[in-house]
Protein backbone atom coordinates (compact mmCIF):
# COMPACT_ATOMS: atom_id res chain seq x y z
CA UNK A 1 0.00 0.00 0.00
CA UNK A 2 1.32 3.24 -1.19
CA UNK A 3 0.59 4.88 2.14
CA UNK A 4 2.67 2.29 4.12
CA UNK A 5 5.58 2.41 1.77
CA UNK A 6 5.39 6.41 2.01
CA UNK A 7 5.20 5.96 6.14
CA UNK A 8 8.17 3.23 6.11
CA UNK A 9 10.66 5.96 3.77
CA UNK A 10 9.99 8.89 5.93
CA UNK A 11 10.53 7.01 9.34
CA UNK A 12 13.45 5.27 7.67
CA UNK A 13 14.60 2.10 7.96
CA UNK A 14 15.91 1.64 11.27
CA UNK A 15 13.51 2.73 13.01
CA UNK A 16 12.06 0.90 15.74
CA UNK A 17 8.51 1.65 16.96
CA UNK A 18 6.93 -0.53 19.44
CA UNK A 19 3.37 -0.99 19.74
CA UNK A 20 2.04 2.33 21.32
CA UNK A 21 4.55 4.29 18.84
CA UNK A 22 2.58 2.36 16.12
CA UNK A 23 -0.66 3.30 17.11
CA UNK A 24 0.10 6.97 17.84
CA UNK A 25 1.16 7.30 14.41
CA UNK A 26 -1.54 5.86 12.76
CA UNK A 27 -4.25 7.95 14.66
CA UNK A 28 -2.16 11.07 13.87
CA UNK A 29 -2.24 9.74 10.13
CA UNK A 30 -6.02 9.29 10.08
CA UNK A 31 -6.82 12.59 11.42
CA UNK A 32 -5.50 13.87 8.50
CA UNK A 33 -7.72 11.95 5.98
CA UNK A 34 -11.31 12.16 5.64
CA UNK A 35 -13.82 9.55 4.56
CA UNK A 36 -13.38 9.80 1.40
CA UNK A 37 -9.71 9.98 1.27
CA UNK A 38 -10.06 6.61 3.09
CA UNK A 39 -12.03 5.62 0.13
CA UNK A 40 -9.93 6.35 -2.27
CA UNK A 41 -6.79 4.48 -0.50
CA UNK A 42 -8.99 1.42 -0.24
CA UNK A 43 -9.96 1.20 -4.08
CA UNK A 44 -6.58 2.02 -4.92
CA UNK A 45 -5.46 -1.13 -2.85
CA UNK A 46 -4.49 -4.23 -4.92
CA UNK A 47 -6.89 -7.09 -4.19
CA UNK A 48 -4.33 -9.11 -2.07
CA UNK A 49 -3.82 -6.10 0.18
CA UNK A 50 -7.53 -5.50 0.30
CA UNK A 51 -8.08 -9.06 1.62
CA UNK A 52 -5.35 -8.79 4.15
CA UNK A 53 -7.46 -5.35 5.37
CA UNK A 54 -10.47 -7.01 5.50
CA UNK A 55 -9.12 -10.10 7.22
CA UNK A 56 -6.82 -7.63 10.03
CA UNK A 57 -10.28 -6.12 10.55
CA UNK A 58 -11.96 -9.10 11.35
CA UNK A 59 -9.64 -10.32 13.29
CA UNK A 60 -9.14 -7.16 15.61
CA UNK A 61 -12.76 -6.81 16.28
CA UNK A 62 -13.49 -10.25 16.70
CA UNK A 63 -10.23 -10.01 19.32
CA UNK A 64 -12.10 -6.86 21.04
CA UNK A 65 -15.14 -8.91 21.26
CA UNK A 66 -14.24 -11.49 22.60
CA UNK A 67 -11.82 -9.66 25.16
CA UNK A 68 -14.82 -7.16 26.32
CA UNK A 69 -16.83 -10.58 26.79
CA UNK A 70 -14.09 -12.00 29.08
CA UNK A 71 -13.57 -8.62 31.08
CA UNK A 72 -17.42 -8.71 31.56
CA UNK A 73 -17.85 -12.28 32.67
CA UNK A 74 -15.16 -11.43 34.90
CA UNK A 75 -16.71 -8.21 36.77
CA UNK A 76 -19.74 -10.61 36.98
CA UNK A 77 -18.29 -13.20 39.14
CA UNK A 78 -16.93 -10.57 41.08
CA UNK A 79 -20.79 -9.58 41.68
CA UNK A 80 -21.53 -12.17 43.93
Amino acid sequence: MKIVDELYHLLGTEAQLNEEELDMLTFAVLDVYNRKDLLRLVGEMTDEELHYFIRLYLVESLKGKFTSKKKGAASQLHLH
